[in-house]
């Protein structure tokens, strides 16, 4: 029976496989060859006619060759690879880092990235085969940009500030973690938005201090920069307080807790941003001090909020948010500012008659309870002006027209449209603020998905959301890009039992990694989003 096609062709391939190694046996002086030497072989024969007619006599020693390397694995992408060919780098037994001359700063980082890939931390020694060198150097740049070099069985990873290096150091440890090996070739890398990360409701929903700093963790890997602690709303006040003992929760952060979760941030380059929202939001302090509880025209008293009439009532939230300014030195603060309870009526006026005659008596004639409400938020910046904040505001808190203006400086967190009198991104924009996106239709998670939300997916901010996607589904022009700072994904906690604190760990893992490379590399993901899941299984585990 004579063979089929198939076989004869299968025949063929086995006794040119043969031929093949016959002559790399015989061109090498030993029995074996690896994948490179043949790929190397065939190349330095291509085009030749007869490939029997090279002697192994006459046949040059075979070189390793490698293809040319692609882009270090991990999330967010870097932006910018430069390929070569080489073998890579792995960590090994005799593996170290090492910090470069005058970059002693950097010692964190070495020790932190050394303890990871389980090898050695040196210290300031020379880099010798198989080391990764950290090391600053003063650039254009900025803080967060940074260089890797893999080459000659080396690592080298520079930036002009710790940061910089800090997120090199994140590269190195994802690519290991998604492949095993660090390619060959030159990253140069920065992101596209200087404020990226996660604000944390710890005041309708208590979580543990180790929860938080595991959740700093899985930020630092993924690059993100900034967490923001809403500790103080209706239903609790979670940090503890020497000037007002009486307003503090049961369950609550002691300073020493805080203390030590600040420490974390400090060496994960995260900044924390904390937030004692008012003049609403304030359930939890009023409890205590009920002669400042808001009253309407019929005396009902009014959720959450402060009564802005009362001297008191400045002076005791001065007197908290000097406190906390003491505690956190970061240099930016949240004053909250949205849904103060009084403007959310058809007429403040009339409803509130106390507050618009204050506002007459300030303001003149056209002085209105939204203008005691602005001067509220103003007044509240200047009394921290000592401490040198760059004050942020939630969007509903500022408000259009009116006697009294904003402060100018505040940035605005533009989170919703849902609101009384919300205004459209482009209008703080045309202002000239600089905005931060917390677009409550991607980022925000609200425990118990009260007033139609829902959790937001991964594959929803991979897919359709970039930071111009400032309301709705819809990105505000180009031209405004500039502005723009970033963006935050929020957790609140309305319903604080309807998930447990590993429950919305895991429900925030893939949003978190999605927002991560939208704030970090502008370009359009490269990855499928089945692709960028598989890929952060690898790279976002704990260890």
């Amino acid at each position: 029976m004579s063979p089929s096609k198939g076989a004869r062709a299968a025949g063929a391939v086995l006794a040119l496989a043969a031929a093949v190694s016959v002559s790399a046996c015989g061109s090498s002086g030993t029995g074996s060859g690896s994948p490179g030497d043949a790929r190397s072989r065939e190349g330095s024969t291509s085009g030749q006619g007869d490939r029997s007619a090279v002697t192994p006599a006459t046949s040059p020693s075979p070189t390793r060759s490698y293809p040319l390397s692609t882009p270090p694995r991990g999330i967010p992408s870097v932006r910018k690879h430069e390929a070569a060919r080489g073998p890579g780098w792995k960590p090994a037994s005799n593996s170290g880092v090492v910090i470069a001359k005058g970059s002693d700063g950097l010692a964190d980082e070495g020790k932190l990235l050394a303890k990871e890939l389980k090898i050695a931390y040196r210290g300031a020694v020379a880099a010798r085969a198989g080391d990764v060198e950290l090391a600053l150097k003063s650039g254009s740049g900025s803080a967060e940009s940074y260089t890797l070099t893999t080459s000659g069985g080396r690592v080298r990873i520079t930036g002009p500030d710790q940061a910089g290096v800090f997120y090199g150091t994140r590269t190195l440890k994802q690519s290991i973690r998604a492949d095993g090996v660090l390619p060959e070739g030159v990253v140069q890398d920065s992101p596209a938005r200087p404020q990226r990360g996660l604000n944390l409701d710890i005041a309708r929903k208590y979580y543990t201090p180790g929860w938080i700093e595991a959740r700093m963790r899985e930020m630092a890997d993924l690059k993100l920069n900034q967490l923001g602690l809403h500790f103080s709303d209706d239903q609790g006040f979670r940090i503890e307080s020497t000037t007002h003992p009486e307003i503090v929760s049961p369950q609550h952060l002691s300073k020493a807790e805080v203390r030590k979760i600040l420490a974390l941030a400090d060496q994960l380059h995260i900044t924390v941003v904390p937030e004692i929202d008012s003049p609403g939001h304030l359930g939890a302090v009023l409890r205590a001090h009920p002669s400042l509880q808001l009253r309407n025209v019929n005396g009902v008293a009014t959720k959450g909020a402060i009564d802005i009439s009362q001297p008191a009532a400045a002076k005791l939230i001065d007197e908290l948010d000097r406190e906390f300014a003491q505690l956190f030195k970061g240099p930016y603060w949240n004053l909250g500012a949205d849904e103060y309870q009084a403007l959310v009526v058809s007429d403040p006026e009339a409803s509130y008659p106390k507050l618009a005659k204050l506002a007459v008596q300030k303001y003149g004639p056209n002085g209105t309870v939204q203008d005691l409400t602005t001067a509220w938020t103003n007044d509240r910046a200047a009394a921290l002006a000592p401490y040198k904040k760059k004050f942020k505001v939630w969007n509903d808190g500022l408000f259009r027209g009116g006697v009294v203006k904003a402060d100018p400086d505040f940035e605005v967190q533009y989170w919703t449209g849902r609101e009384i009198g919300a205004r459209p991104p482009v209008e703080y924009l045309n202002e000239g603020r600089k905005v931060v996106n917390f677009n409550d239709e991607y980022l925000y998670y609200v425990l118990g998905q009260p007033n139609n939300f829902i959790y937001p997916t991964g594959k929803r901010i991979y897919e359709q959301w970039t930071p111009l996607v400032l309301r709705g589904t819809t990105p505000v022009p180009e031209r405004y890009s500039k502005q723009i700072q970033g963006g935050l994904f929020a957790i609140w906690g309305d319903f604080p039992n309807a998930q447990t604190q590993d429950q919305v760990a895991n429900g925030i893992r893939l949003p978190l990694a999605a927002l991560s490379q939208k704030v970090w590399n502008p370009a359009e993901p490269t990855l499928s989003w089945g692709a960028f899941q598989s890929l952060a299984a690898k790279v976002t585990s704990a260890g």
